[in-house]
């Protein structure tokens, strides 16, 4: 049976911005060669970096002395993205995914692909009217390549990892939803990265793919920095992630993450991991273990949920189900039942054992 562990160790890296730094601390001989050790995987390893790219989404791929890299962040974190990947020894990168076109996605793109020679681009389009979306397309066609549209089923091999495209399964207006959703997968673990589809694609997702795919996964990257349009209640049921990483900004404009999804991670019981708090995050796997480490040694995943005024704890959540319809909703839903037709739910478990099912407006 696969262990999953858990160690606060500070991450050696140098991550610069401008002329900022985050300086790694002291550590005593014994520590030092411990934690080198754990942040130099074996070559039947899987590493994950999450990037803290603020508001925005990146992670770095290495399997095999392999190097993949989904999205880059906004535009002003490609220096930032350029220089983690020279800390890391990187010469050429396997596959650059951007997951939809986006800025937050595909804005450090560019300079990514103007400096590392890639053997293949993936997006889930050659046409989107930006300027950042252009200076990708630029630099790709600067690299002799076209970018890629992968279809479901597709693989992509990493050293000894096997990446397959789950999604998009069909064609969308709303550019979220275009986002390539990619599993990877290493002996007996598992890594599930989403971009930022919403809950209308999640669930064409599923209903395409049916009983051929096993959902269940270790590390969630979890959709949309967290927001209530991602990471939808039937997803999560079929996902049930032990660990969640969000990648999401200090005190955004936009409120992520939201409490929906929140509570949701922690009905299914899935340790989270946010940047804003622990900043850069990095997963190990070997194929049985998943060993995570994190850049914040003041900070905790267990911690990583800061406490929002006037908002309902995850924990005394309760859900309003309707005796006529048999529905449960979310306490804040806008099609809550009338007083005399309402009953108190403590759980998404006591709910669907007396006969009830979400809602698809609350609870998609």
């Amino acid at each position: 049976m696969k262990r999953i562990r858990l160690f606060s160790l500070l991450l050696a890296v140098l991550l610069l911005t401008g002329c900022a730094s985050t300086q790694a601390a002291t550590l005593a001989p014994t520590e030092a060669a411990a934690s080198q050790a754990a942040l130099e995987p074996a070559e039947d390893t899987l590493t994950v970096h999450f990037l803290d790219v603020g508001q925005a989404d990146c992670a770095l791929l290495e399997s095999g002395g392999e190097y993949l890299l989904i999205d880059g962040g906004n535009r002003a974190d490609s220096r930032l993205v350029v220089s983690f990947l020279e800390q890391q020894g990187v010469q050429e990168l396997e596959a650059v995914v951007c997951t939809h076109a986006h800025e937050d996605h595909a804005g450090g793109l560019p300079g990514v692909l103007a400096v590392y020679p890639t053997e293949a681009v993936y997006a889930p389009t050659r046409t989107y009217a930006s300027e950042v979306y252009d200076d990708f397309l630029y630099y790709t066609d600067q690299q002799g390549l076209e970018v890629t549209i992968p279809a479901p089923g597709d693989t992509i091999s990493l050293g000894q990892t096997e990446l397959t495209v789950l999604g998009p399964v069909q064609s969308y207006a709303e550019t979220n939803d275009t986002s390539i959703v990619l599993r990877a997968v290493l002996g007996e673990t598992s890594f599930l990265f989403t971009g930022d589809m919403e809950t209308t694609a999640e669930g064409d997702m599923l209903d395409y793919w049916g009983s051929e795919v096993n959902w269940k996964t270790d590390v969630l990257k979890v959709g949309h920095h967290g927001s209530d349009t991602s990471t939808g209640y039937r997803f999560l049921r079929e996902v049930l992630p032990a660990y969640a990483v969000i990648s999401v900004g200090a005190d955004n404009s936009y409120g992520h993450p939201h409490e929906a999804p929140l509570s949701r991670l922690e009905q299914a019981e899935a340790m989270i991991l946010r940047t804003d708090a622990l900043g850069h995050i990095q997963a190990v796997s070997d194929g049985k273990t998943i060993t995570f480490t994190w850049e914040n040694q003041s900070a905790q995943p267990e911690e990583a949920i800061p406490e929002t005024t006037g908002q309902t704890e995850a924990s005394e959540l309760t859900y309003i189900g309707n005796r006529s319809s048999k529905k449960f909703h979310l306490p804040g839903c806008s099609t809550l039942p009338a007083e005399k037709n309402r009953v108190e739910l403590k759980s998404c478990e006591e709910a669907l054992a007396a006969g009830y099912s979400p809602c698809k407006n609350c609870l998609k």
